[in-house]
């Protein structure tokens, strides 16, 4: 397991106890820190480009000292020395939700994938929200069966297809757990308690089930649940709660 400090979310930063364990990852107050976000993830959807920007400005009212936009869509098409400067001087990489397929594509195509693992061994603070929480897990597919026979990139889950044919599943498998975001949810009807117990069993490793208002806090592979609202483990792991 790859060391490093992640805040891993259903839906960012939703509570002062989620804000907290971001400020105890950094080291420091927000305002003496500096972030980068990438909301990518989120244009596959309709409406992404109003939920991008209210993104951005609930981030940034955090009050950052320094806070970016990396769109990772624009990135293959500029030098990496415009950009890759400005994620490694950082303190935060903040990778938002949206559509998991979509959102994985675009950290490979941008090269994202390849620098992130040495910047957080750096110490680097990685935060994601759904979608962005997923990147760091062993895998975004459960019914690999159904996969190898279409062909298409699918989430069972949330009865989710792909917008079009750019979609990866890749992911950088930097925790040794998979996450179910936004545990009873109204807008995912899906996501219910028994739902996530049957997709629990198709993996053969423990599986975080995450409502909005709960976060993991994960330091060199030690595991933090932070959570004022529903979460559960299915499989056996330590973990700390607060």
């Amino acid at each position: 397991m790859t060391k490093g400090k992640f805040l891993l979310t259903s839906s960012g930063i939703t509570n002062n106890s989620i804000q907290k364990g971001l400020i105890d990852l950094l080291g420091k107050p927000i305002s003496e820190s500096s972030a980068i976000f990438a909301p990518t993830a989120i244009y596959a959807y309709p409406e992404g480009t109003k939920a991008a920007w209210q993104g951005i400005k609930k981030l940034g009212e955090l009050g950052w000292k320094e806070f970016g936009v990396l769109e990772l869509t624009a990135l293959p098409d500029l030098s990496r020395q415009i950009w890759i400067s400005q994620v490694e001087e950082t303190d935060a990489i903040i990778i938002g939700g949206g559509n998991k397929f979509y959102l994985s594509f675009w950290m490979e195509k941008s090269g994202l994938f390849d620098l992130l693992p040495q910047l957080l061994n750096q110490g680097k603070v990685y935060v994601g929200a759904s979608a962005g929480s997923m990147m760091l897990t062993p895998s975004l597919n459960f019914d690999r069966d159904r996969l190898q026979k279409t062909g298409i990139y699918h989430d069972d889950e949330f009865n989710e297809e792909m917008p079009s044919t750019i979609g990866s599943a890749k992911t950088l498998g930097l925790v040794d757990f998979v996450i179910r975001p936004h545990l009873g949810a109204d807008y995912f009807p899906q996501a219910s308690l028994e739902n996530v117990e049957k997709w629990a069993a198709k993996v053969d490793i423990p599986l975080y089930a995450l409502d909005d208002q709960s976060a993991l806090k994960v330091v060199d592979g030690n595991v933090e649940v932070i959570s004022k609202g529903n979460w559960k483990l299915f499989g056996k792991r330590e973990i700390k709660t607060i």
